[in-house]
């Protein structure tokens, strides 16, 4: 399927040159982030893989040294063709001439002699992107004490050990370099999550209108996808337009834009008149800015006590309310038969159908018909409360369990796998008060304590078996994303629920992006008015790690349909492109555009722009101002003391870094 791809040349006996880049790891996002060192930022880059074939993706023929080197080849030829199809423009086709292949190494562990041979100490970073948290964690000591001054990238999903482990690694770096700036020392180290760098894309493709949301200095941008106007509309730009969507979007016909798609693309960062031009076209805007409060959690399905409705059934609810009717006619009836008061009657009601009145010996007629009619609805109250009780003791028993899908559910999400991507997309719908049943196979999976505790419906079992799909209530959801990190189950799972439900909205999870373009194109033939994306989260979550690699701090991606856009921030000081330069002159249609500018004095500044600003949100003070100005005059002129919050293309991103580099002299 992948076709015939020339080997790499081999490189284990020279020594890498210094000031290059060094990846371990033993899945996709290994793969993806060295070609996008090697093919967008122009780094020389030392790949090291494992031995032998992927963990991940056993039934493969390839080796992971076979993926990778079919993946670089599958690149060069891509940026090849684009370099012959554009000629003389300089920053379309392969802008690193001159750069040796990738280099891959294979070892079972990163341990100190393999480090060694792949250079770390004449490394500029490292990135340790190993699926085993406790892996990269061992690695990162490591070479934190062969190269003091490395920068380090780790992948980790727990969030608390990262933070942790971040403070350690920096202490450790500011202790072999006294006197280091706060900015270089808040980018020597950082611990980054595929998953919550994918999660909120996954999420969005589930949902229409959705919005990605990036974090600034306690700020909230909000990137939001806007349908094309109607005729005799105007779009409302927002803040500015980021991108302009492909023309077939929102056509459950149409094909999603990626970077090979030419005409029929997405345009990333689009000036005034291109954004004019666009008629028929949805966008992307920077629709609103607001502060960001401290995370809030995921809510509970149900809320967060214990409903009637949770712990007795329908039919016994019917049952009781039948017998308080019954009960109800019967005081009324004793009151218009007798000169009894309410209350009296009412009192007499209750011990008869309890059987502790006395007989109505010589009572009128009326009186005793009606106590026998007491007796009688008294005899169905002893099941009624025999039920009761077994019901609620069944409801206390299973109350940690798992929750099945109720009835008369719809409108909810099918999200099929809880791994690592899959809990924490379920996070993400959850805290968007989205309905979602879960679709497990493995009980021990490392999601399903989540979702046991936010009451989430979980159907354990396999989603290729018939009537998996069907107890998820698959025929009334509104979507189904399919996130195991199987292609073939994802892919099965979708072509059965399309054939129970044809128009439903489907997201699949695939690595290959051949195989995904093959997936695509069939489910669009069969099913031309049902919408159909699919997803790489390595190809989502790479770009972050590679901008985190040179140093640059990444806020946050936006994928734009398979396109992927940063915001980042950085120093205005050695980028000839912006110092200088209005705001309006500084920006570059299809590269980067500066969004807001840092007005804290340099000596103040915060150095993680994407943490909240420390403050006691349970005191009286307010949190502190933040100092990010995003109503920017165009004439504004940028100067070397500024720090900016941009958004840009990948290669525009890597084109400011490779200027900057060339502007140092040294580096």
């Amino acid at each position: 399927m992948l076709g015939f791809v020339p080997p790499l040349p081999q490189q284990p006996g020279r020594p890498p040159s210094s000031g290059h880049m060094i990846v371990c790891g033993d899945d996709a996002l290994g793969r993806r982030l060295a070609v996008e060192l090697r093919f967008i930022y122009g780094e020389r880059v030392t790949l090291l893989l494992p031995p032998g074939r992927d963990a991940n993706n056993p039934e493969t023929p390839l080796t992971q040294r076979g993926r990778a080197a079919a993946l670089f080849g599958r690149m060069s030829a891509a940026m090849n063709r684009a370099g012959n199809g554009n000629g003389a423009t300089g920053g379309s086709g392969d802008t690193n001439a001159g750069v040796e292949a990738v280099r891959i190494m294979e070892a079972p562990e990163p341990s100190d002699d393999v480090l060694e041979e792949a250079g770390i100490d004449r490394a500029a970073a490292l990135a340790l992107v190993y699926d085993d948290d406790e892996r990269n964690i061992r690695a990162a000591l490591t070479a934190r004490r062969l190269n003091p001054r490395l920068r380090l990238v780790i992948r980790l999903y727990n969030r608390k050990l990262g933070q942790h482990l971040e403070e350690l690694l920096d202490q450790a770096a500011a202790v072999a370099m006294p006197g280091i700036e706060p900015a270089l020392l808040d980018a020597s180290t950082t611990v980054l999550s595929d998953a919550d760098t994918a999660a909120p894309a996954l999420a969005a493709t589930a949902l229409t209108g959705s919005s990605k949301i990036i974090q600034a200095e306690g700020l909230l941008l909000r990137a939001a996808e806007r349908p094309p106007p109607r005729p005799g509309e105007h779009a409302d730009p927002g803040l500015c337009t980021l991108a302009l969507l492909s023309s077939t979007t929102n056509d459950p016909a149409g094909a999603e834009g990626s970077d090979s798609s030419g005409d029929e693309a997405p345009q990333l960062l689009p000036d005034e008149r291109a954004v004019a031009d666009a008629a028929g076209r949805g966008t992307v805007v920077l629709e609103a800015i607001s502060r960001a409060d401290p995370a809030r959690p995921a809510t509970r399905m149900g809320g967060r006590g214990a409903p009637l409705a949770q712990i007795f059934s329908r039919r016994l609810r019917w049952s009781a309310l039948g017998f308080a009717l019954a009960a109800l006619a019967l005081v009324i009836a004793s009151l218009l038969t007798t000169e009894d008061t309410a209350l009296h009657s009412a009192y007499l009601t209750v011990l008869d159908l309890l059987g502790m009145n006395d007989p109505a010996e010589g009572a009128s007629p009326a009186r005793q018909i009606i106590q026998i009619l007491s007796g009688i609805a008294g005899l169905l109250l002893l099941p009624l409360l025999i039920a009761a009780v077994l019901e609620a003791f069944g409801t206390l028993r299973t109350a940690s369990s798992l929750r099945r899908p109720p009835r008369g559910l719809g409108g909810h999400v099918v999200l099929l796998g809880l791994g690592k991507i899959g809990t924490r997309v379920l996070v993400r719908l959850r805290e968007l008060d989205i309905p979602v049943v879960v679709v497990e196979e493995d009980p021990e999976a490392r999601g399903i304590p989540l979702a046991r505790s936010l009451h989430v419906p979980t159907v354990i079992g396999d989603v290729t078996q018939e009537g998996v799909l069907e107890a998820a209530k698959i025929y009334r959801a509104r979507a189904l994303l399919a996130l195991t990190s199987i292609d073939t189950t994802n892919l099965e799972a979708a072509l059965y629920a399309r054939s129970v439900k044809p128009d439903l909205r489907v997201a699949l999870r695939l690595y290959d992006d051949e195989f995904a373009t093959a997936v695509y194109r069939t489910l669009r033939t069969a099913h031309p008015q049902a919408l159909t994306r699919s997803r790489s989260v390595s190809h989502l979550a790479a770009p972050a790690f590679a901008g985190a690699m040179m140093g640059r701090q990444v806020l946050g991606a936006v994928p734009v349909e398979r396109k992927v856009m940063l915001f980042a921030a950085l120093e205005v000081a050695g980028h000839p492109q912006l110092e200088g330069h209005t705001v309006e002159q500084a920006f570059r249609a299809g590269a980067w555009r500066v969004l807001a500018i840092d007005a804290t004095p340099p000596a103040d500044r915060n150095p993680d722009l994407a943490a909240l600003p420390p403050f006691d949100p349970e005191g009286d003070t307010a949190p502190p101002p933040s100092g990010l100005v995003w109503d920017l005059h165009p004439g504004y002129v940028l100067r070397a003391q500024d720090r900016v919050v941009i958004a840009a293309t990948r290669r525009g991103l890597a084109e400011l870094l490779r200027r900057q580099r060339s502007a140092v002299p040294g580096r």
